[in-house]
C-alpha cells in the first residue's frame, strides 16, 4: 500500500452535495481516483454555514463514505470555498532590485507580490490567494519568470482573492468538528479551473462558470492566468424553488422532476411530451405538458446568464472570451443550459468534465465533480512543486525553471 502522504483529499461543501473525492499519487506523476463520497449537504446555504451540527453531520457522511470506498483513513483534506463573501481584485506591486549585479532573485519576486498585496482591507476580511499574472522588469511586460534576469525595477501583477474571516473560519471549523484537517482552502473557481480548463483556453481567454446549488461562480483566464473571480447569489435551488412555486408541488419533488424532466430552452421541447407532477397535501398527482415546466425554468436560465454577462461586461472582458465559456457544476448538467448560454453570449459553450485523472475517472465524468476532482489536482500540483524545489540546488536555469513553475502551476 502507498504511504500516506501519497493519498490526497479533496471535499467540496455545497448548497446541495457534499463530496469528498481521495486521489492517489503515482510515482510516474500521474493522479488516480480512488474514493469517492456523495451525500445531500445540510446546514450550508450559499457557501456560508447556517447550522454547524447539521453541516458537521453531513461532512461527516461524506467523510465516511469515501474512507469506505478508498479503504482509507483520511485525516486531511484540502477544503473549497464558495459564496457571495468572497471578493477579489486585480493589484500590481514595484519593488527595487536589490542586488549589485542588478539579477533577479526569488527573494526580489517574493518583495514585490508582498508589495501588491499590502492593501488595506476591510474588517473582517483576509486574503486567501495571491495569484501572479505576469511580471514587468524595467518596463518589458509579460513576464512570466523573472528569477535570472537582469534589471533594476521589478513589477507584479496579481490577483487577490479575499474572504470573510467569520465564513471561512465556521466552515473549517466544521470540517475539523468532523475529525479531519484542512490542509489548504481553494476557492472553488480556481480548484474546478484545474479538472476542466485547457492550457490552450487559458491562453485564449475563457471564463469558467460553475453553477452550484446556492450561487454561480465565476472566473475569468487570459494569457495562462486568472484575471477576474465574481460571484452571482443564484444557483441550482432557484430552479428547484421556481418549479415548486411555479407548478405548486413540494420542493423535494420539485428537485426531483427537474432532474428527471428539467430543460432550460422551451423550444427544445416537443409540445406532446408530459410528465407527472406531485401535489402538495396527499392530493393525486397530475399530468401536464412538459412545455410548462421549461417554460418556468427558461426565465430562470436566462437571468443568471444575463448576471453573468453583466459581470463580464463590467469587468471588461466582454471581448477577450475567443473561447468562450465552459460549465460546470450540478447546474450545468440541466438540459438546455448550454444552448440558452449560446443564445444569450454568442460565444462557443461547452460542458467542462474533469479529464487527465485515472482509477474511478468513469464515476467523476461530471460537471458536478469538477471542483472535487479539481481540489486533488491543485493539491497534487501543489505538492509536485514543492518537490521540485527541495530537489536541490541547480544551475541558474534551472532554478529560473523551478520558479515559474512555483507560479504557472497554478493555471
Amino acid at each position: 500500500m502507498a504511504r500516506k502522504e501519497h493519498y490526497l483529499v479533496g471535499l467540496d461543501v455545497g448548497t446541495s452535495k457534499i463530496a469528498a473525492i481521495v486521489a492517489e499519487a503515482l510515482e510516474e506523476g500521474g493522479l488516480d481516483i480512488i474514493g469517492i463520497g456523495v451525500v445531500e449537504a445540510q446546514g450550508i446555504r450559499r457557501g456560508v454555514v447556517v447550522n454547524l451540527e447539521a453541516a458537521v453531520e453531513s461532512i461527516k457522511k461524506a467523510i465516511e463514505e469515501a474512507e469506505l470506498t478508498a479503504g482509507v483513513e483520511i485525516d486531511s483534506v484540502h477544503l473549497g470555498l464558495s459564496g457571495a463573501h468572497l471578493k477579489a481584485f486585480n493589484s500590481r506591486g514595484v519593488v527595487a532590485v536589490a542586488g549589485k549585479n542588478r539579477e533577479i532573485t526569488r527573494d526580489d519576486v517574493r518583495r514585490a507580490i508582498d508589495a501588491a498585496k499590502g492593501v488595506a482591507l476591510p474588517a473582517g476580511r483576509e486574503i486567501l490567494h495571491v495569484l501572479p499574472q505576469d511580471f514587468v522588469i524595467d518596463e518589458q511586460d509579460g513576464i512570466g519568470a523573472p528569477v535570472g534576469m537582469m534589471g533594476t525595477r521589478l513589477e507584479v501583477n496579481v490577483h487577490v482573492v479575499t474572504g470573510s474571516i467569520s465564513s471561512t473560519q465556521n466552515i473549517v471549523a466544521c470540517v475539523n468538528r468532523a475529525g479531519v484537517a484542512v490542509v489548504d482552502t481553494v476557492i472553488e473557481q480556481l480548484a474546478a479551473s484545474e479538472s476542466v480548463l485547457t492550457a490552450d483556453e487559458r491562453e485564449l481567454g475563457v471564463a469558467l462558470v460553475d453553477i452550484g446549488g446556492g450561487t454561480t461562480d465565476l472566473a475569468i483566464f487570459e494569457r495562462g492566468s486568472l484575471w477576474h473571480t465574481g460571484v452571482v447569489a443564484m444557483g441550482g435551488d432557484h430552479f428547484t424553488n421556481d418549479i415548486a412555486v411555479g407548478l405548486r408541488t413540494p420542493i423535494p419533488d420539485a428537485e426531483k422532476t427537474k432532474r428527471r424532466s428539467g430543460c432550460a430552452l422551451a423550444s427544445l421541447v416537443d409540445e406532446d411530451e408530459t410528465i407527472e407532477v406531485a401535489s402538495v397535501g396527499g392530493r393525486e398527482p397530475r399530468v401536464m405538458s412538459r412545455r410548462i415546466l421549461s417554460e418556468v425554468l427558461q426565465p430562470r436560465a436566462e437571468e443568471i446568464f444575463h448576471a453573468l454577462w453583466d459581470e463580464i461586461r463590467r469587468a471588461g472582458y466582454e471581448r477577450s472570451l475567443h473561447s468562450g465559456l465552459v460549465l460546470c457544476g450540478g447546474g450545468a448538467l440541466l438540459e438546455g443550459m448550454a444552448e440558452i448560454a449560446e443564445q444569450i453570449f454568442d460565444l462557443p459553450i461547452r460542458r467542462g468534465c474533469p479529464v487527465d485523472v485515472g482509477g474511478l475517472s468513469d464515476h467523476v465524468s461530471s460537471p458536478s465533480f469538477a471542483t472535487g476532482v479539481g481540489l486533488v489536482k491543485y493539491a497534487h500540483r501543489n505538492q509536485r512543486r514543492e518537490q521540485r524545489r527541495l530537489g536541490g540546488v541547480g544551475t541558474l536555469s534551472s532554478l529560473a525553471g523551478r520558479f515559474s513553475g512555483l507560479f504557472k502551476d497554478f493555471f
